[in-house]
């Protein structure tokens, strides 16, 4: 099934590269072949679209690598938890990583040209992705530091309020900060913050390519060292004990984990909603619940699961109509519903 996967992203990828936002400006096969030839060094550049093309491969890249990210981040949060309803949003990771884009929104003035000198305007995606970065990984560092002790009194629904805790502490400051904007009427930077909001797979650098590659070696370097554990763990933290295991430590990989390679995913398209949701429980009803094979499968089917999506959208509408996290809310929120319902016939561990 990995092979298939990863020939099936192969051939995503390469449509996602070859059609881009629109049919209209595609590139043939042979132009898509010696375009990439050319970013290896190993053939010369087209003579029009050599740049669009390599826009398009980051892109592409990125938007594998986010699905990847929020997908493994989910099944380990959900097997942490031991609630298959769990996403990666649930710690407050993403809430933090919006705090920090509209700060440096804020700061920036939204790109205008008013605002900003040219040199610093260019520059102002990049400081927008590292205050996401920076922001993110605040809030895991808090999750980390107070989640470990309240976990170790109150059990994991502790944690689970953290999360909530944090993530309606940081939207009521979002949900100010846009009041203030709307009324000094500022509206370049609430465009701005709106739009990051949404999420964004277009005009990708090779640095958001290297910030999603972080996020996902961080938590492919944690999977083998608690597949097994959470897997133990699912008959209850006494039971996983009484087998050797130690839960604290695993307890404390899983959420660095998926919260590293949730702050690199946001940080690097923005909000991307029900990727952490829906992928792992595809997997879980095609595989079984085993999380040697379940985080794996949800690791490469997410690379698949993102980009496919924003290319059958191309491939319908004859364009990129809706952002990421529109199209992915449309598509999971009924999903969710049904989970819901099909879960709530039965209990739900916490």
């Amino acid at each position: 099934m990995a092979l298939l996967l990863a020939a099936l992203g192969i051939v995503v990828l390469a449509g996602q590269i070859a059609i881009g936002t629109s049919r209209g400006l595609h590139f043939a096969p042979h132009e898509l072949l010696r375009g990439v030839g050319a970013m290896l060094g190993l053939r010369d550049p087209l003579a029009s679209g050599q740049a669009m093309l390599e826009l398009r491969v980051w892109s592409a890249l990125t938007s594998a690598g986010v699905g990847a990210s929020l997908s493994v981040a989910g099944a380990l949060l959900q097997g942490l938890l031991r609630n298959p309803l769990a996403d990666p949003s649930l710690l407050g990771v993403t809430s933090g990583a919006s705090l920090g884009s509209a700060l440096a929104l804020l700061a920036l003035g939204g790109f205008a040209q008013t605002l900003l000198g040219a040199s610093l305007s260019d520059a102002g995606p990049w400081i927008v992705t590292l205050a996401a970065l920076i922001g993110a990984l605040s809030v895991t560092g808090l999750v980390v530091l107070l989640g470990q002790r309240l976990a170790q009194r109150g059990g994991l629904a502790m944690l689970v309020l953290l999360g909530v805790a944090i993530n309606s502490c940081i939207a009521g400051a979002l949900a100010a900060l846009q009041d203030v904007l709307w009324t000094n009427q500022q509206l370049d930077t609430l465009q701005a913050l709106q739009a990051w909001s949404m999420g964004t797979l277009t005009e990708r650098k090779p640095y958001h390519v290297a910030l999603v590659a972080l996020g996902i070696a961080v938590a492919a370097a944690v999977v083998p060292k608690v597949a097994r554990e959470l897997d133990l763990l699912a008959s209850g933290d006494d039971d996983a004990r009484s087998v050797g295991v130690n839960v604290e430590r695993v307890r404390a990989l899983v959420v660095v984990a998926a919260a590293v390679a949730t702050a690199c995913a946001v940080a690097a398209a923005g909000q991307i909603g029900f990727v952490g949701l829906v992928v792992p429980q595809v997997v879980r009803l095609t595989t079984g619940s085993s999380h040697r094979t379940l985080l794996w499968l949800s690791l490469l089917c997410g690379a698949v699961f993102v980009p496919g999506i924003d290319l059958l959208q191309v491939l319908v509408a004859d364009a990129r109509v809706l952002r990421p996290n529109v199209l992915m809310s449309l598509l999971g929120g009924p999903f969710f519903l049904a989970l819901l319902i099909a879960y709530g016939r039965r209990r739900v561990t916490w």
